[in-house]
């Protein structure tokens, strides 16, 4: 125990840990404040934040367990000294906190318009139809709030199992990790990994059938892209640690720049349409054929709303033309709404 608590000081890991977590919360930021300002998280997959949340808190768990030793000698050591040695940990729960906490800004911005479901009422003659917003949960919404309740549970099982481990465990006079907890603390890893390999694949569909940026930031992807391998690095020269705690952020890592080249591309696709992050037009007074245009190639397959301000569902097969006024009575339904 006296040698895991008193190790000699590494400038350059303790270098590169604080400029990691300092990095996490500047490379975070942007997508928070992103989806505050926008007041907005469509373009986002359920999907993708479940996956990404539960692969933090077991990536975050599997540090706590391999790490218990040396985060215990921080009863005899000094603020300064403890951070210093439990740095890892620190940035792995980071990435988590900060991860989950796009998830929740998702759920408090998820667009009111999107939560119900909404019916046209065909009315007599040549009237239009009527536009009514029911009570009833759209697939999405109801989805979002099954991953929420899932990412809690989930989170409050793992935690417990974890810590009871913990605290029941015999030390080994070797010092070498008990079995339990190492086998408990490799499932923990294998299984973060395992989600985060497949954490992006979600986002990647979903945002290449919307061939819109969305919600999403590209400017955190582009801090954080190479931001993982550093990461790796960082935490593979940590002691206690194994391959489960690193391959996470390496297999994540190769997602995220994937990702990160699609919005790109999207971006430049927006640029000559000449629409947002969103499918809205940027120029209002486009002529309808140049409408039409934009409409016809950012429409998403079957299934998916279009993101932006209007409330009708955009399709190659529905021309913009004669849908414009009533999608007029649509807004001015929905400001009314959110009065």
């Amino acid at each position: 125990m006296r040698d895991i608590c008193h190790l000699d000081h590494d400038w350059i890991v303790n270098t590169l840990a604080t400029g990691l977590i300092l990095g996490l919360v500047i490379s975070y930021a942007p997508q928070h404040l992103r989806i505050i300002r926008m007041g907005s998280s469509e373009g986002f997959s359920p999907w993708f934040l479940l996956l990404g949340s539960t692969s933090g808190a077991a990536g975050m768990l599997n540090m706590i367990a391999l790490s218990w030793p040396t985060i215990q000698c921080c009863k005899d050591l000094s603020a300064g000294r403890c951070l210093e040695i439990t740095a890892g940990v620190i940035q792995v729960g980071l990435q988590w906190a900060l991860f989950t906490i796009i998830l929740v800004l998702y759920m408090i911005y998820y667009p009111s318009r999107l939560k119900y479901v909404d019916i046209d009422i065909p009315a007599h003659d040549s009237l239009p139809p009527q536009h009514v917003k029911t009570k009833l949960r759209s697939d999405e919404w109801r989805l979002s709030v099954i991953v929420s309740w899932a990412v809690a549970i989930h989170l409050v099982l793992l935690t417990f199992v974890t810590f009871f481990l913990l605290f029941t465990r015999i030390p080994d006079p070797s010092g070498e990790v008990p079995r339990q907890i190492s086998l408990w603390a490799t499932f923990l890893g294998v299984s973060s990994a395992s989600l985060a390999a497949i954490q992006y694949a979600p986002q990647l569909i979903r945002t290449y059938r919307l061939k819109l940026v969305g919600a999403l930031s590209i400017p955190m992807m582009v801090i954080q892209s190479p931001g993982g391998a550093i990461m790796c690095i960082s935490i593979a020269l940590r002691p206690d640690t194994n391959w489960t705690s690193w391959a996470v952020f390496a297999v994540a890592g190769i997602m995220q720049a994937s990702l990160l080249c699609m919005c790109i591309a999207w971006k430049f696709r927006q640029r000559r349409l000449q629409i947002d992050d969103f499918g809205r037009p940027l120029d209002k007074t486009n002529s309808t054929d140049d409408v039409d245009t934009v409409v016809g190639e950012v429409s998403p397959p079957d299934g998916d709303r279009y993101l932006g301000g209007g409330t009708e569902d955009v399709r190659e097969d529905a021309p913009l033309l004669g849908k414009r006024n009533a999608s007029g009575r649509k807004s001015r339904f929905f400001r009314w709404l959110r009065r």
